[in-house]
């Protein structure tokens, strides 16, 4: 399950793309136009600043934007970095756990294969898909997602 965390540092950096063309933006216009929490965004901003997601600029007219082009992160990378490992099982959780049962564990193919699956549908969508359009579609997931749903 993606945490709190991790969703709310993908609305951070969704913010800073579609406000940030004029310069920082403040983290309490941020705070406001999501409904979050400044304290807890200080937390998060915090990590994606030490990720080199993003960059911070203190003193007048200070505030965050994002260090590259919005085409350029991947939904994943924001979520590695926030969530750490997204591993579905422990044992493909980067050698975190030694499993003596890998060698011979016949759900562990499966496994791999749903978590290559994850990291490439999260990999293949980029903050830019998530920008309104005009009209006030992001990027028209309305229609995908309808039509995606039907199928």
């Amino acid at each position: 399950m993606i945490s709190t965390k991790g969703r709310y540092a993908l609305r951070v950096m969704i913010d800073l793309a579609e406000h940030g063309a004029n310069g920082p933006v403040p983290l309490k216009e941020i705070a406001e136009r999501q409904e979050i929490s400044k304290k807890y965004l200080e937390i998060i901003v915090k990590e994606l600043v030490r990720g080199n997601l993003i960059c911070g600029a203190s003193g007048k007219g200070g505030g965050y934007k994002l260090c590259r082009a919005p085409a350029d992160y991947s939904v994943w990378e924001i979520l590695r970095l926030t969530e750490g490992s997204l591993a579905t099982v422990a044992c493909l959780a980067g050698g975190t756990v030694d499993c003596p049962r890998a060698g011979e564990c016949r759900t562990l193919p499966m496994w791999a294969e749903y978590d290559r699956m994850t990291q490439d549908y999260f990999s293949s969508k980029k903050l830019s898909d998530f920008l309104k359009q005009p009209g006030g579609d992001p990027a028209g997931l309305s229609g995908r997602l309808a039509s995606e749903t039907r199928d």
